[in-house]
């Protein structure tokens, strides 16, 4: 702990030395707190790393004053507070004002300015518009540049006025691009400047000072400096508006309070005593028993003495106790035998302090000595305290010295009142203070606290932002949902065609009793229908995606490659050749080859169409003789099958004339 007291005592020592910041004077908790806010949000561990940190980022130098500067301040805070300003204060200034006469404001930590246009309104309002530019000058100062220069330009948001009744925000202020400024002409008389209270020397002859919220952040000590400026400052009967968290209780002697809950107090006139005056008055202190000039020892009475409350005893010039009443005797055990003795024999000489030298003095000097506040231990281990009253006795005649009277005046009952008074009133002090410190913590936070509030209402609104983003969004998706929801339809009623077209197209191939076998431009067998498996004895899963030309079947394939790249290439619309094979069941047939090219809708050529007949010795064959087939592709592309005019049809009746055979 002491040593981060230390690299704390070297901060604020950096700080003052570089930038003349002095913040010795604050609460030094309040003042940790503020600065370690600040290390954590820039993640420095340590003060005396800040301290190296502040050395390598001049720019961190702002940014640090305006964390511990706190600056909350608003238009007409606490409202109650100002009416009783407007309605009680500020007349009563006015009433005691003489014609012509300047009447002066001091706003002392005004911050972003809300408090010195506050004042600026109310005195206008109170002496109209033409006499406030004349007469009313109002001084605000604060030791924040940043926010001196806020206040200067006077523009402030709609929530900044918020608190503003609507009369005078229509009155004092024009609303500009979404801002409220403040009125030119009356912003001449508010004088804006930076002011240090600990250092710089404070402003004069002011007939109003508001200081709000400001000394709470110092400690006792500075808090004392501050209001002797304040005094200083003020004209007789000026009036000192403070905030809610400070109190002048311990300046009871110079401000007496108007309106102690609203914090609004008033200076006392300065003392109108001279010097001399008061050094006079200090000065006025008689001797308790007073013997006159003309005393003798011989007509010195016994009874006289006696009879007086306070111990006292008379010693003559050579030394010799001469008197002493019975108080003196009772308290320092002296008899009558004592009387005539040298004065040094007895204990009284030196307890409770040496009369001797006292004596001595006022032999010398002729005047009278007084020694205040002598303790004297008892033996109980009580003491006394005694003022003891030293006096010479003069013969009036002669001027000659006949010897000292002195007096014991027993102060010990009010000694020990004062020391419980200045006991209790130490605690009191040290509870008021504490409560004091309670109390400007308390506000501190509570201040700390309102800036957080309004830290989470700014991320609600951006939250609220951000939802409304996200409304949008969710709308747009939920728009594009549903067009994408439509195409999905579309594709499915597209699907479902084209599911039926290959449907049809499969009735087609299934209803051809010759085969049929398609292939794409790679010759690679994309169709083989039942005609197909029935002459070769290949199913068409087996097939679908090889080349035709590698096909183990009956019928010798490599024939097939001229005709089948004559088809592919344009070359010929229709090729016919008949080849010998072996059908699935091992008999020789002449197979009759028809190589058709397959054309897309767009007229390119996609594959070839091959219809394989069965052909026997008379020279018939069965199936079609189709000339050209255009298959329609799922794309759209493509269109129906185009045969030679004999159709399917003349197929099926060679079948049926060899099935009657």
């Amino acid at each position: 702990m002491a040593h981060q007291r230390d690299d704390v005592d070297a901060l604020l020592e950096y700080l003052k030395r570089s930038r003349g910041f002095d913040f010795t004077g604050y609460k030094r908790a309040s003042l940790e707190r503020r600065i370690a806010k600040r290390m954590q949000m820039i993640g420095v561990p340590s003060f005396s790393e800040y301290t190296d940190h502040l050395e390598v980022h001049p720019e961190e130098f702002s940014v640090l004053f305006n964390t511990v500067l706190i600056n909350v301040t608003s238009f007409f805070r606490d409202p109650s507070t100002w009416e009783f300003i407007a309605q009680t204060v500020v007349p009563e200034l006015l009433s005691r004002r003489n014609d012509g006469q300047q009447i002066r404001v001091w706003s002392a930590g005004c911050a972003s300015g809300e408090e010195a246009y506050t004042l600026a309104m109310i005195f206008a309002e109170a002496v109209g518009l033409d006499a406030f530019k004349e007469q009313v000058k109002i001084y605000a100062t604060d030791v924040d540049e940043d926010a001196l220069a806020k206040a200067r330009q006077a523009a402030y948001s709609e929530r900044e006025v918020a608190d503003v009744p609507p009369p005078l925000l229509e009155k004092y202020f024009e609303s500009v691009g979404g801002q409220y400024l403040f009125r030119k002409d009356l912003r001449r008389c508010v004088i804006f400047g930076r002011h240090d209270l600990i250092q710089d020397a404070p402003i004069s002859r002011v007939d109003m000072l508001v200081c709000r919220n400001t000394l709470m952040y110092f400690n006792a000590e500075t808090q004392t400096r501050i209001l002797a400026r304040f005094q200083f400052a003020m004209n007789d009967h000026g009036v000192l508006f403070l905030g809610r968290a400070e109190t002048l209780l311990t300046h009871a002697n110079t401000f007496a309070p108007l309106d102690l809950k609203r914090r609004v107090s008033t200076k006392l006139p300065s003392p109108a005593t001279s010097l001399r005056d008061r050094l006079l008055l200090l000065a006025q202190q008689q001797p308790i028993a007073e013997l006159t000039a003309d005393i003798d020892r011989t007509r010195l009475t016994e009874v006289v003495l006696d009879a007086t409350p306070t111990a006292q005893i008379v010693v003559d010039v050579d030394g010799a106790l001469a008197l002493a009443n019975e108080r003196a005797r009772a308290l320092f055990g002296i008899t009558h035998a004592d009387v005539q003795r040298p004065l040094r024999d007895l204990k009284l000489s030196y307890r409770p302090i040496d009369l001797r030298s006292a004596i001595d003095q006022v032999y010398l000097e002729r005047h009278a000595v007084i020694l205040r506040d002598v303790e004297w231990p008892l033996i109980a281990g009580e003491s006394r305290w005694l003022d003891i009253h030293v006096s010479p006795i003069v013969d009036a005649m002669s001027a000659t010295l006949l010897g000292a009277a002195v007096v014991f005046n027993d102060i010990t009952v009010a000694k020990r009142l004062q020391r419980d008074l200045e006991h209790a009133k130490q605690e009191l002090e040290t509870a008021y203070e504490e409560l004091q410190s309670t109390n400007e913590e308390l506000e501190t936070t509570n201040e700390e606290l309102q800036s957080t509030v309004e830290e989470l209402e700014t991320t609600n609104e951006e939250l609220q932002a951000t939802n409304e983003e996200l409304e949008t969004m969710n709308e747009e998706l939920q728009s594009t949902n549903e067009e994408l929801q439509s195409m999905n339809d579309e594709l499915r009623q597209r699907g479902e065609e084209i599911n039926q077209v290959n449907a049809f197209l499969e009735s087609i191939l299934a209803s051809v009793s010759g085969a049929v076998i398609v292939v794409d431009a790679d010759m690679k067998v994309l169709v083989w229908n039942p005609g197909a498996e029935d002459l070769w004895g290949l199913r068409e899963d087996e097939l679908r995606g090889k080349n035709v030309l590698g096909l183990d079947i009956g019928l010798p394939t490599e024939r097939l490659k001229q005709p089948l790249r004559a088809s592919l290439s344009g070359e010929k619309e229709r090729i016919s050749l008949t080849l010998a094979a072996v059908n699935r069941r091992g008999r020789s047939i002449e197979c009759h080859v028809s190589v058709t090219p397959l054309v897309a809708k767009s007229g390119a050529i996609i594959g070839a169409i091959l219809i394989m007949d069965e052909q026997h010795g008379d020279g018939m064959r069965f199936g079609p003789a189709p000339r050209r087939l255009t298959l329609a592709s799922p794309d759209g592309d493509g269109t129906g099958a185009r045969s030679d005019g004999r159709g399917a049809g003349g197929g099926a009746k060679k079948a049926t004339r060899k099935r009657e055979r």
